[in-house]
């Protein structure tokens, strides 16, 4: 899967496009909660300024519907990234058109200019190739550093560089860490190999849990999907969250596991979803009625910190219990620790495990935090991505 990178390309004097992933938190007043996501796509952007390239940036944010919606404008974007790069940033307030055409025509050597949410057009996510002939027609270079969305069909990752012809088409820093990582984690893993996996449902990792049993050599259980595997060993999970429409298939994983799927042996529960709540640690499968499960409990959490500790690499995909809410998140900070303080080589999945190890500051103690999580876990299946494919190989 080793693709041509943007530093391959003489890019001086040329317009490059390149999607990016800019979907950043916004609070009411759209700032900017968490900017990482803009600061991980730096050293692709440096990377075409500095060798006097012409920088044009497209992303989605948010899920507007296919029309303008101030609330997901990309301007507070545009605005953070001038602060980041220290000069000027331009913004196109479409992302095709005549206006955003000539604002493209207008960048000089080192400029980049910022499109509106590609989402505001239906044809961002169809996959309309007038749409995507449009970006295409701006540019010299095709550049793809948006791993969250490379598992998607969206314009912008695959009618994009199909409408660039025989243009080039590489990928960027970001994109090229996160196949390296996550590609070579399924093909050559150091061993043992360990995965855990949290989160709420069973139904969103079933093929990524298949998959990793036949190539791991333990993988961990927590989350709220732990009680679906309660569930079907005949467990009682009280009022806890659980997929009833899943019971039979957690038992043919828990067969077709045998001694490599490891499950919760204690439950921290609470009488209600809040931190003030009533709090009791049961043995898993025995929550009383009236109770839920929230996170994994200290026996769990000491028993998975001991296999993460004799790993030599580790997955981790979705936290242990509601780490939003001390004091649920004993389990995921146990394991975040334990990764943290192993010899193993670490990768951790996009989405809420990426939150809760930054939050939790061990995000520079683990060897890759994944920008995508449902990118991520795509990739862990074994999935082959088009928007990756099509574009030019090493």
């Amino acid at each position: 899967m080793a693709k041509k990178t943007i530093k391959n390309v003489n890019v001086a004097g040329k317009t490059v496009l390149m999607r990016v992933d800019f979907n950043v938190p916004l609070d009411e007043q759209c700032n900017i909660t968490d900017d990482r996501r803009i600061r991980m796509a730096m050293p692709s952007i440096r990377s075409v300024l500095d060798r006097g390239g012409k920088l044009i940036l497209m992303s989605h944010l948010g899920r507007p519907k296919g029309r303008p919606d101030a609330k997901y404008s990309l301007k507070p974007v545009a605005v953070r990234l001038g602060e980041l790069l220290d000069k000027d940033v331009a913004f196109a307030a479409e992302a095709i058109g005549r206006h955003t055409r000539s604002k493209a025509a207008a960048l000089a050597d080192g400029e980049v200019l910022v499109l509106e949410n590609l989402r505001f057009n239906p044809g961002e996510k169809s996959g309309d190739k007038e749409f995507a002939a449009s970006l295409a027609d701006m540019a010299d270079v095709y550049c793809n550093d948006a791993f969250g969305t490379c598992h998607r069909t969206d314009a912008s990752m695959v009618a994009v560089p199909e409408a660039m012809g025989g243009k080039p088409k590489v990928v960027g820093f970001l994109v090229a860490k996160e196949i390296q990582y996550l590609s070579e984690a399924i093909a050559k893993p150091k061993r043992p190999f360990v995965a855990i996996l949290g989160g709420v449902k069973v139904s969103d990792k079933i093929q990524v849990i298949k998959k990793l049993l036949g190539i791991c050599d333990k993988v961990l259980i927590g989350g709220a999907m732990a009680y679906t595997f309660s569930l079907a060993t005949g467990g009682r999970v009280g009022n806890s969250l659980v997929e009833e429409d899943k019971v039979e298939l957690a038992k043919e994983l828990i067969a077709e596991g045998k001694d490599k799927l490891i499950l919760p042996v204690d439950t921290h529960c609470g009488d209600d979803f809040s931190g003030d709540c009533n709090k009791q640690v049961v043995p898993s499968g025995e929550i009383p009625d009236g109770w839920q499960g929230l996170d994994i409990g200290p026996k769990t959490a000491e028993l998975y910190a001991e296999v993460v500790k004799n790993a030599k690499t580790v997955v981790w995909n979705g936290p242990m219990g509601v780490f939003e809410i001390p004091p649920f998140d004993e389990g995921t900070k146990a394991v975040a620790q334990a990764i943290s303080e192993s010899n193993a080589t670490s990768i951790v999945g996009g989405g809420d495990s990426a939150a809760a190890i930054e939050q939790l500051g061990f995000g520079d103690r683990v060897s890759h935090v994944s920008t995508g999580g449902g990118a991520s876990l795509a990739m862990l299946e074994g999935r082959k991505f088009e928007a990756v494919e099509l574009l030019d190989d090493e």
